[in-house]
C-alpha cells in the first residue's frame, strides 16, 4: 500500500485527512471514517470510544463521538455531512484495535454523504504530512 512517512507516523495515500486528525476513506457515496495512525500515538492506549448513532445525522466538524486513553480523551469529528449507516462496535469490546490497526480494524464509523463536495475541503496525504511536520518540528 502506498503510504508517506513522517518521523514515526504512516500517513495512507489512498484517503483523505482532517485538521482534527480523522482519516476519510471513499467507498461509492459512503465514507470510512477513523482515526490517524499520529492521532492513535499521541493518545496511546486506548481502553474506549463513545461513537455516534447509527441512523444519526452528522455534520461536518461537529463532534460526534470521543476516544479515551490511559493519558486523555479527544472528540472525533465527523469530516463530511450525512448519515451515519454503521459503526465499528467490535471497538465497544477491543478499543484497542484503533492502537493496532488505526487504517483497517480500528475504522470508526460510516457515513453516506449527503454533499460529495466537502471532500474537497479535506487534506491530501501530502498536506496532512505536512502538518504533522510542522506540529512535531520534523
Amino acid at each position: 500500500m502506498d503510504e508517506i512517512r513522517v518521523g514515526d507516523y504512516v500517513i495512507l495515500k489512498d484517503r483523505l485527512y482532517t485538521e482534527s486528525d480523522e482519516w476519510v476513506k471513499r467507498e461509492g457515496d459512503v465514507v470510512v471514517i477513523g482515526i490517524t495512525d499520529y492521532a492513535q500515538k499521541k493518545l496511546r492506549d486506548i481502553v474506549g470510544v463513545e461513537l455516534p448513532e447509527p441512523g444519526s445525522n452528522v455534520k461536518a466538524g461537529e463532534a460526534v463521538g470521543s476516544i479515551e486513553s490511559v493519558k486523555a480523551a479527544a472528540d472525533i469529528y465527523a469530516p463530511v455531512s450525512g448519515e451515519v449507516v454503521e459503526v465499528n462496535e467490535r471497538l465497544y469490546d477491543e478499543p484497542e484495535l484503533v492502537n493496532r490497526d488505526p487504517y483497517g480494524e480500528g475504522w470508526m464509523f460510516k457515513i453516506r454523504m449527503s454533499d460529495e463536495k466537502e471532500l474537497e475541503k479535506l487534506l491530501t496525504p501530502e498536506r496532512y504530512a505536512e502538518k504533522i511536520r510542522k506540529e512535531e518540528g520534523l
